[in-house]
């Protein structure tokens, strides 16, 4: 990529997980703008997999397995295939998105049913092959916690669905100082939320924080916008998911930045 003044000026905190943020902030950096790493999530092993192992027990039974991220792949499929030696013949294979499913590729498991479009559970399961479950038995490989509208709504069509929960997530950051900081030198302009969990963090740690109604939070789902929306924030939602359409997002602050100012 040559580097552009796409984002010329901008400064550009990103919340997503440290290993994750890193493409997203390198072309930031490309485009002539400043990226700021304040991760609010961080992904992390679970402490005990007692639980996790059980549920493997009824892999062999299971009709699908569905993948909610790449980590549920990197955390699960080591320990799915310690313990079977290879993966149960029956079993077949949905993912979130191609980045979920591209972390399936290397386990051999190259016929992975993805949504088209948009990357969520909502288009997932518009999919023929997800009404059609009645009987069946559906494995949702994800974190601890999560939403539950995939399981609920598997359920309500007649599938038996069980979690195998092998990771975890938690909020590295103690405050939004950082970021405070930042504004208060001319020095934040926008802030990149990319899940509804990274977002539920920021706004209880910042609620009432003057630079909070100041910045920009650019998202990549109208879902994720919901909460700040009601709050009276500013909102900009990414037209697609992935790193391009982020950057088109951003880019629009350029022409606005002008005006922006603050005591």
């Amino acid at each position: 990529m040559t580097p552009d003044h796409l984002l010329a000026g901008l400064h550009i905190a990103v919340t997503r997980p440290v290993d994750q943020a890193q493409s997203l902030c390198s072309s930031i950096e490309q485009h002539g703008g400043t990226a700021i790493a304040f991760p609010l999530i961080e992904v992390s092993a679970l402490d005990n997999y007692q639980a996790f192992e059980q549920q493997l027990i009824q892999l062999a039974d299971t009709d699908w397995a569905i993948f909610i991220s790449t980590n549920a792949v990197d955390f699960a499929l080591p320990r799915v295939l310690e313990k079977y030696g290879q993966l149960p013949g029956q079993l077949r294979f949905a993912a979130i998105g191609h980045q979920t499913a591209n972390a399936l590729s290397p386990y051999g498991i190259n016929d992975v049913l993805i949504p088209e479009g948009r990357y969520d559970s909502e288009t997932l399961l518009a999919l023929p092959e997800m009404q059609n479950v009645s009987g069946k038995t559906i494995a949702i490989f994800r974190g601890v916690g999560g939403r539950e509208l995939m399981a609920e709504t598997l359920k309500t069509r007649g599938a038996r669905v069980y979690f195998a929960e092998s990771y975890q997530r938690i909020n590295p950051q103690k405050d939004t100082g950082l970021l405070n900081a930042q504004w208060q030198q001319n020095k934040l302009d926008a802030v990149v939320v990319t899940s509804s969990e990274a977002m539920r963090y920021l706004l209880q740690m910042a609620q009432n924080e003057t630079w909070l109604q100041h910045v920009t939070l650019c998202v990549n789902h109208e879902r994720i916008a919901e909460l700040p929306r009601q709050l009276g924030l500013k909102v900009l939602v990414a037209e697609a998911p992935g790193d391009a359409a982020m950057l088109q997002c951003l880019s629009k602050l350029v022409k606005s930045r002008l005006v922006k100012h603050h005591d």
